[in-house]
């Protein structure tokens, strides 16, 4: 009988994971969609926020969450906790340049399958950094086939997370391709997982690291601080429909200005609003 209990709490941790990793990936193709109709310095922002968002939230978090259900008999877990915090990083560093990665190349396929080749690696590297911050009394071996399939896994997640953030819009759709996201992120971690082996040693001294239940608060509350603001910096900018409005109408004036650009307010043209009325003398 093998000693590992991935389902220490039962279904409550794969659940609970899989709900933040839609959560997480949700909000960031809200701000990649975001991120599309503005221009490239706003575009920067949006997509620093989504790389925290489905980096942070939607893969690390979920990742956290279900290794606090894994429990290997006859020896308790600790984790280091430099080697915890780097995983998370790496999670939001990878996503972020595949993100500006396919931003500069849109759906051309060496922008696309290069950036998900890289944030795939990216990930499954952090999802076996995180494991490698496990200590315990125990010998670790791998199936190499098993971690090849979670790599494999990992990299065809990442690409169809990115095509999703150049395709996807409004509210259904994003909710849909976050829900595929979420099975492919929890699909990608428990393959990782089976991959795992142990050994068990009797504890002839005590473990080093922390307990999985140290990091719980701290992760609450940084989750739901970067959540709230993410989510407040959504709600008050202008929604999609309004920029949407906006870029169709300043089309519009383009076309009539036979293809030229329109004069910058202060340079000769009156300021106008969203319908195209003046709202002020022009500025010689």
């Amino acid at each position: 009988m093998s000693a590992i209990d991935h389902y220490a709490y039962g279904l409550l941790t794969p659940v609970v994971a899989y709900v933040m990793s839609s959560v997480g990936c949700m909000l960031g193709l809200l701000l990649t969609s975001r991120a599309r109709l503005v221009n490239a310095k706003e575009s920067r922002y949006w997509l620093a926020g989504a790389a925290i968002a489905i980096g942070g939230t939607g893969i690390w978090t979920m990742h956290f969450i279900a290794m606090t259900g894994f429990a290997v008999h006859g020896t308790a877990i600790r984790y280091d906790v430099p080697l915890t915090v780097g995983s998370a990083i790496i999670a939001i560093v990878v996503v972020g340049a595949g993100l500006f990665l396919v931003r500069q190349g849109g759906e051309r396929p060496p922008f696309l399958f290069g950036g998900g080749a890289l944030t795939g690696i990216g990930v499954a590297g952090m999802h076996y950094l995180g494991m490698a911050a496990m200590n315990m009394s125990a010998h670790v071996s791998y199936d190499p086939l098993l971690v090849a399939a979670s790599v494999l896994i990992a990299i065809a997640a990442a690409t169809t997370a990115l095509w999703f953030t150049l395709r996807v819009h409004g509210a259904l759709r994003i909710g849909a391709a976050a829900l595929v996201m979420g099975v492919a992120v929890t699909g990608m971690h428990f393959t990782g997982m089976y991959a795992l082996s142990v050994e068990v040693h009797p504890e002839t001294a005590p473990i080093a690291g922390a307990r999985p239940i140290d990091f719980m608060l701290p992760v609450i509350v940084g989750i739901s601080v970067v959540t709230m603001g993410l989510l407040l910096a959504l709600v008050l900018s202008p929604s999609e429909r309004e920029l949407r409005r906006e870029q169709e109408f300043l089309d519009r004036l383009r076309d009539q200005r036979g293809g030229d650009e329109p004069p910058a307010a202060g340079k000769g043209a009156p300021e106008v609003d969203l319908f195209g009325t003046p709202r002020g003398p022009a500025v010689s």
